[in-house]
């Protein structure tokens, strides 16, 4: 019997200082949505993150939800990722 691959999961964060607290959850879902998600990502050059942990844990939260406080320091950490790969790019 083969094993089944798990479904790609894809969550989208926006923030804006100006606006938020914290980062909200944009967007996110599971096999052709993720994909979706990921190839528009592709296509605006959003960099990607590759995290299923932090995946895992943000796709539990509602859209426009902003992240809670216990995963500020893994949040910040992906703001650095994307951050450092859009100075890269210039």
């Amino acid at each position: 019997m083969m094993k089944r691959s798990p479904l790609k999961q894809a969550v989208a964060l926006k923030y804006d200082r100006e606006k938020d607290d914290a980062p909200r959850v944009k967007a996110k879902g599971k096999g052709p949505v993720a994909e979706k998600i990921i190839e528009l990502a592709r296509k605006h050059d959003i960099p990607i993150k590759d995290d299923p942990d932090l995946i895992e844990v943000l796709a539990r939260l509602d859209l426009e939800e902003e992240i809670p406080s216990e995963i500020y320091v893994a949040v910040a950490e992906l703001l650095a990722f994307v951050y450092s790969a859009n100075s890269q790019k210039k």
